[in-house]
């Protein structure tokens, strides 16, 4: 048994097949979990230090950090919910995410780290924002899914790469078949005189 196999036994949530359905990379889905889970909770400590600039008087930062303690519990709550066992609805949710498509993860994780940037754009938003916006790249990533192998790839390149018709080398050929002639026109004549 290799050691991602071991790892994998042992990280596996319960009732979980241990036959992986998908083809994403056994790395890629614990750097994604482990990127969500790390960044979520710089993200809330960042949003909590935006919320103290209230006493600047700045509301809009509040708005900010509100908002981005909100998107950091949220992806905490979806993507590490042993940590979260006292609240009861959040296992329940995290199993509903699982089920989703990558894609569905990817765009919510993107789409909530977005506003708190629009409120308060500064380096505590900067980084707690990325970190949940770099998650969703991740899934992202996994949602796209591997690559073709070199020899299916140069397949398809050469099969695409075959012209569909003989290139003509009269000098009345046309790159495209349905152009029409440019006509020319006289030259400026002169008003002035």
């Amino acid at each position: 048994m290799s050691f991602g196999e071991k790892l994998t036994s042992i990280m596996q949530r319960p009732g979980e097949d241990p036959v992986a359905k998908d083809d994403v990379p056994w790395w890629l889905k614990y750097a994604g979990r482990g990127l969500g889970t790390v960044g979520s909770g710089i993200a809330i400590f960042l949003g909590v230090w935006n919320c103290a600039s209230i006493l600047l008087g700045n509301i809009s930062c509040l708005l900010g950090g509100i908002w981005q303690m909100l998107a950091g519990f949220a992806v905490f709550a979806i993507e590490a919910p042993c940590c979260c066992l006292f609240i009861d609805f959040v296992q329940n949710l995290s199993d509903w995410v699982d089920k989703r498509p990558y894609w569905n993860r990817a765009a919510f994780y993107c789409a909530i780290a977005i506003p708190p940037l629009l409120f308060c754009f500064g380096m505590g938003t900067l980084f707690g924002c990325g970190l949940i916006f770099g998650t969703g790249v991740l899934y992202g990533m996994m949602a796209v899914g591997r690559k073709a192998p070199f020899h299916d790839m140069r397949t398809a390149a050469a099969t695409v790469a075959t012209p569909q018709t003989s290139a003509s080398t009269s000098t009345k050929s046309n790159l495209v078949q349905n152009a029409q002639p440019m006509s020319f026109s006289a030259p400026p004549v002169d008003s002035i005189v």
